[in-house]
C-alpha cells in the first residue's frame, strides 16, 4: 500500500507542476520500481507487451481510415446526406451537425477527428444560418464525441485489450448508447433552438435528398462494409481497420477522384503523430496499472467501497461522478488504461458485466471531450469557430447535462447495453 501512496502522491504531483500525462504516468512508476530496488527490465517488458498485441494494429489503420475520409471527400459527402435528412425544422441544421457526427463516427472510430471533420463543414454553416458561434461550436464538441461510442471506437478498442475483453462485442454494446446519446443532444438541441429562433437546413427540393445519397452511395456504404464485415464473422475488428483504409483509398482515388498526393501526406502526417502519442501513452499507463495490480491497490479499493455500501445503484452514483470529474482532467485513453485495473474488478465483484462497464466507462470519458479544462473537442470547435473556450464551456453545459442523464440510464438499466450483443449471439 505505500507503494500505491507514493505512486499517487508522485502522479498527481507531476501533474499539478504541468507535466504531460505521459511523464507523470511513466515518471511515478519508474520512482516507485527505483524506491523497491527493483530494476526496470520487467516494467519495460510489461509495458511492451501491451502494445504488442494484434488487436491494437486497429488503432492505426482507424485513425488512417478516418484522415483518410476527411481528405477524400467521404466525409463532406455525409455531412451534406445528414443535412438534407434534417431539414427546416427548428434546430434542423443542428441536428444535422449530430447526424454528421454518427455517420462520421461509424467510421473514424475517434471523437476530436469526428470534430474537426465535422466541425470545418458544419460551424460555419450553422453560423451562416444565425446561430450562435459559441453554441455552434459546444454543439459540434458535443456530438463529436460520439466518434468514441459509435462502433467502431478507438478507447473501446483499448479498454478490450486492458479488460481481455471481446471488442466486437463492445462495438455492438456500443450502438444503442450511442443512439441515445444522441437522440438526447437532439432534444436539448431543439428546446434551445425553438428558445432561440435557430432554424433548419433550406428547403429540400424534390430529388434532392436522392441525387445526394446517389452522389455518396460509396460513402454511405464505409460504415456498412467496415462493421457489416465484422459483426458477419468476414473479418476480426483488426482486419475491418486495414479493410476501411483500402476501401477509402479505393474510393478517394478512383470514385471520388478528389484523395491528392498532399491529402495523402497530410493524412499519414497526422496518423503518425496520433499514434505514437496514444502508443507512449498506453506504454507508461500499463506499466503504472502494474503496480497498482502487484499492490492489491484495485482490492484495496474495491474494499472500501463495499465498506461504505453495498448498494449498487450507490455504487454506479460514485462510480460515474469520479468518472466524469477524471475525464475533464486526462486524456481518455490514459483514463482507460489507469482506472481499468482498478474499478472493473469492484464493478465484476457486485455483478456488473464487464461489457456493461466498458460501454459506461467509454461513454463517461465522452462527455469529458467536451468539459474543459482538457476537454480535446473543445478546443478543436474552438478553433475553428474562433470564439473563446470560457463561451463554449457555458454553452455546452446543457448537452452535458442531457448526457449525464443517459449514462445514468445506461448504468442503471444494463440491457441498454447488453440487448443487442445477446440478440447477436454474443
Amino acid at each position: 500500500m505505500a507503494a500505491s501512496v507514493v505512486l499517487f502522491s508522485s502522479f498527481f504531483g507531476l501533474l499539478l507542476i504541468g507535466a504531460p500525462i505521459v511523464i507523470a504516468l511513466g515518471g511515478s512508476a519508474m520512482l516507485v520500481y527505483l524506491l523497491s530496488g527493483e530494476d526496470y527490465i520487467s516494467l519495460v517488458q510489461t509495458a511492451w507487451n501491451a502494445v504488442d498485441s494484434f488487436p491494437i494494429m486497429a488503432l492505426p489503420a482507424f485513425i488512417l481510415s478516418g484522415a483518410l475520409m476527411q481528405a477524400s471527400g467521404i466525409s463532406r459527402r455525409l455531412v451534406h446526406i445528414a443535412e438534407l435528412l434534417a431539414g427546416p425544422m427548428a434546430g434542423g441544421l443542428g441536428f444535422s451537425a449530430i447526424l454528421a457526427s454518427m455517420f462520421f463516427g461509424a467510421i473514424s472510430g475517434s471523437g476530436p477527428a469526428t470534430t474537426a471533420a465535422v466541425g470545418m463543414l458544419m460551424i460555419p454553416a450553422l453560423a451562416d444560418k444565425g446561430y450562435n458561434k459559441g453554441y455552434a461550436a459546444a454543439l459540434t464538441a458535443s456530438s463529436g464525441g460520439l466518434g468514441v461510442v459509435i462502433p467502431p471506437s478507438i478507447p473501446m478498442v483499448i479498454y478490450g485489450v486492458t479488460a481481455s475483453e471481446s471488442i466486437g462485442k463492445l462495438f455492438i454494446a456500443g450502438v444503442i448508447p450511442g443512439v441515445m446519446l444522441a437522440g438526447g443532444l437532439m432534444i436539448a438541441n431543439y428546446m434551445i433552438s425553438k428558445k432561440n429562433g435557430y432554424v433548419g437546413a433550406s428547403e429540400t427540393q424534390p430529388g434532392e435528398l436522392g441525387k445526394a445519397c446517389k452522389d455518396g452511395i460509396w460513402s454511405i456504404l464505409a460504415p456498412l462494409v467496415i462493421l457489416g464485415g465484422i459483426y458477419s464473422g468476414l473479418f476480426t475488428p483488426t482486419e475491418a481497420a486495414v479493410v476501411s483504409v483500402f476501401y477509402t483509398l479505393f474510393v478517394g482515388k478512383f470514385i471520388h477522384r478528389e484523395l491528392t498526393l498532399d491529402g495523402l501526406k497530410e493524412s499519414l502526417s497526422s496518423t503518425t503523430w496520433l499514434t505514437g502519442r496514444v502508443l507512449i501513452i498506453m506504454f507508461a499507463a500499463t506499466a503504472f496499472g502494474r503496480i497498482l495490480v502487484e499492490n492489491d491497490t484495485p482490492a484495496a479499493i474495491a474494499s472500501s467501497l463495499l465498506a461504505l455500501t453495498d448498494s449498487l445503484a450507490l455504487i454506479w452514483l460514485v462510480v460515474i461522478l469520479f468518472l466524469i470529474l477524471i475525464g475533464m482532467f486526462m486524456e481518455t485513453l490514459a483514463t482507460i488504461m489507469i482506472v481499468t485495473p482498478v474499478l472493473l474488478p469492484v464493478m465484476v465483484q457486485l455483478g456488473v458485466d464487464p461489457i456493461h462497464f466498458g460501454v459506461v466507462l467509454v461513454c463517461c470519458c465522452e462527455i469529458g471531450f467536451s468539459t474543459p479544462p482538457l476537454g480535446e473537442n473543445m478546443f478543436i470547435s474552438s478553433s475553428i469557430a474562433k470564439v473563446t473556450i470560457e463561451e463554449i464551456s457555458v454553452k455546452a453545459l446543457p448537452f452535458v447535462f442531457v448526457e449525464i442523464l443517459v449514462v445514468f440510464l445506461m448504468s442503471y438499466f444494463p440491457d441498454t447495453v447488453l440487448w443487442l450483443p445477446s440478440l447477436m449471439g454474443y
